[in-house]
């Protein structure tokens, strides 16, 4: 590095010490901050996984059933059918700086209805189910995302936080001393000039 050793010089390199140091707090506020919130995501995702998981077999479960003890035409007729209109509503949110997707489902129920006749009890629980199902696996894709954008955050605030600590910091210090160590010299420098000076005037007296 190039350094003017002067006092202007020093002064700004102490302003952006002082800057730095702010920034690296203020990072690794944001990183701790980022940690805890994805902490608690994970076991929010775990937890409703966990949900979804137990639901889908379930769900599964009373379909195949349903399926088995129909006869083919009503299967054909009911895969064909359409009873529920789904609208998707998707929003953002934001969250220590990192923007993340926010999911809203609604179903309403169409013209089309499955006729009694044609199912089974098996189907009308199995239907029940995948009601249930649909708005948690959204919640789960919400949770899942924004715990994959926090983690992305907080690996670029670690990095900054880093780069700060181990390289800008350290760097700046050296330069401080380094201005330091040669304003002292170059004060040494006047003040034996200085006497050198005065000597020489005494003498010639």
């Amino acid at each position: 590095m190039r350094i003017n050793p002067t006092r202007m010089e020093l002064l700004r390199t102490k302003k952006r010490t002082q800057l730095a140091k702010k920034g690296h707090k203020l990072l690794k506020d944001k990183r701790d901050g980022l940690m805890r919130e994805f902490l608690k995501i994970v076991r929010d995702a775990k937890s409703l996984r966990a949900q979804v998981d137990e639901l889908l077999h379930a769900s599964l479960k009373h379909f195949m059933v349903a399926q088995a003890s129909m006869l083919p035409e009503a299967v054909a007729i009911v895969r064909e059918m359409q009873p529920y209109a789904i609208s998707l509503a998707v929003s953002e949110k934001t969250m220590l700086g990192v923007t993340v997707p926010q999911f809203e489902v609604s179903l309403e129920t169409s013209d089309e209805h499955i006729g009694v006749w044609e199912t089974s009890r098996e189907l009308d629980i199995a239907l029940v189910s995948f009601q249930k199902l649909l708005p948690l696996l959204l919640q789960l894709a919400t949770v899942e995302k924004t715990a994959e954008l926090l983690a992305k955050e907080i690996e670029i605030t670690r990095r900054r936080v880093n780069a700060l600590e181990y390289v800008l910091l350290p760097q700046l210090q050296q330069v401080t001393k380094y201005i330091r160590m040669k304003l002292d010299e170059q004060e040494r420098a006047a003040i034996m000039t200085v006497m050198a000076v005065k000597r020489n005037i005494q003498a010639e007296r």
